[in-house]
């Protein structure tokens, strides 16, 4: 199925004739005929989209977009009004309560199931993402949402300059914002050079080959890195269907298909960068959970979910270049002792400061992980026997030289770190070595560790690979 519609209408027949169409196009169709009803089907079954007639019998498409953004689960619902030709104060209070669009009777059923694919694609990228949001605030990994926003910056991209200029004057009395114009042929490349915007109201010149040219302009804005996540509204100052399908089709997510109405467009506007910003902040809060997962918070360094992996990659191209590597656990001499006696916010400082020691050491190519407690994991990539001995001698060097000042103590206290060394990716002959593992080589780097703690810490020992 392509989607689940919600179809709300008293007239019975209203109901059979739209459903027909969605179901010829492979979406599964629900049917309510009162806003009562609606809600209980929007509770129960939780569709993609609901397309609502326009009055209804315990209320209009109005009372029901209020109903739904405030029914929790139900909010995020896009809803479709559609109906006979009205007052334009109906149509304007209909889309100020939450309403996508209101399309007006006839119909022409490829720019409806054009609506329709448009809207439930958004419908399902945006669930998606609250989807990974809620799963990051589950492991309480997401910050909350913040809830200040500066002023939007909103482009006209139009080629009519005398136009542009008219419009964006009158639009500037019903939607106060940070407003700019762009021909279309120089768009892409001023948002390159500036901040790009907020939102585009990409304007559709009155002649079919013209307005074609100027619609291809959508796919460029999707691809561009700074401009793909931008709002994107389309207005045709002359009415053609198979434009207005394109444009959805494309991956426009919004369109006036009768021209420019200043009031009408404001709220568009309003309503798409509030999605827009609801989208944005979903996407951040999803990147803080993924970077929460793989980073450890007190040091920043990677934690032991990133670095096997990571380990285990480098084990595998290794074996397919011959590239040797090294492997070092470190792990903190009579760490317990700095707990112990200067408190734990002692023994964090001096974590802290040993993850930045290691850091300054080495390579941005090498990744530094924290295990866990005081232990950390060392992997050199491309890095010879002879090299390794020195990194690690380096690093033992970096932490015992110069004693840690630390919270709990008014003089520096002195800190030793030993280390187990193992190299990964030839075998004593020489040879490439296929057959080990990342837990192979983590193993004999613990056992090396173990050797160097046994002999008298503050050391390098070497775990040779087996023949």
């Amino acid at each position: 199925m392509q989607g689940k519609v919600l179809i709300v209408d008293a007239i019975a027949t209203n109901r059979i004739v739209l459903k027909v169409k969605l179901a010829s196009a492979y979406y599964q169709v629900l049917q309510a005929a009162s806003i009562a009803e609606a809600h209980r089907a929007a509770r129960d079954h939780r569709p993609d989209l609901i397309i609502t007639a326009l009055t209804l019998p315990d209320g209009d498409a109005a009372s029901l977009c209020a109903g739904m953004n405030a029914s929790g689960k139900a909010q995020f619902t896009p809803i479709l009004a559609i109906g006979t030709p009205t007052d334009t104060q109906t149509r304007l209070a209909t889309l100020a309560a939450g309403a996508q669009d209101v399309m007006a009777k006839p119909i022409d059923d490829a720019l409806l199931l054009g609506r329709v694919r448009s809207l439930i694609r958004a419908h399902n990228a945006l669930a998606e993402w609250r989807m990974r949001d809620d799963t990051s605030r589950a492991l309480g990994l997401a910050e909350p949402m913040a809830t200040f926003t500066t002023p939007s910056r909103i482009t006209l991209v139009c080629a009519d300059s005398a136009l542009a200029h008219n419009w964006m004057h009158r639009l500037r009395t019903e939607f106060p914002s940070k407003l700019t114009i762009a021909h279309p042929s120089e768009a892409l490349g001023s948002f390159q050079r500036g901040q790009p915007p907020d939102a585009l109201v990409l304007v559709l010149p009155e002649t079919p080959v013209p307005a074609l040219e100027t619609l291809r302009l959508i796919s460029a804005l999707r691809a561009n890195t700074e401009t793909r996540h931008a709002g994107l509204l389309v207005v045709q100052t002359a009415p053609d269907t198979a434009l207005s399908v394109n444009a959805l089709d494309l991956g426009a997510d919004d369109l006036m298909t009768d021209g420019f109405d200043p009031a009408e467009l404001g709220l568009r506007l309003t309503a798409l960068l509030k999605r827009k910003r609801m989208s944005d902040q979903l996407r951040q809060t999803v990147r803080t959970g993924l970077r929460a997962a793989v980073f450890d918070p007190l040091t920043g360094l990677h934690n032991r979910r990133y670095a096997m992996p990571h380990l285990a990659r480098i084990t595998e191209q290794a074996a397919q270049n011959g590239r040797p590597f090294a492997v070092m656990l470190a792990d903190m001499d009579h760490f317990k002792r700095i707990n112990d006696v200067y408190g734990h916010p002692s023994g964090d400082a001096v974590l802290v400061e040993t993850a930045r020691r290691l850091r300054s050491s080495l390579r941005s190519v090498d990744m530094i992980a924290r295990l866990g407690g005081e232990e950390f994991l060392i992997v050199m990539p491309g890095t010879s026997p002879e090299e390794a001995r020195a990194a690690a001698s380096r690093l033992c060097h970096q932490i015992g030289v110069t004693p840690f000042a630390i919270p709990g103590s008014t003089d520096p206290v002195s800190i030793t770190v030993s280390i187990g060394l193992a190299l990964g990716g030839l075998t004593p002959c020489g040879q490439v070595a296929r057959d080990e593992t990342a837990d192979d080589l983590v193993e004999r780097a613990d056992k090396a560790l173990y050797a160097a703690k046994t002999r008298g810490r503050n050391q390098v020992n070497l775990s040779r690979p087996a023949a």
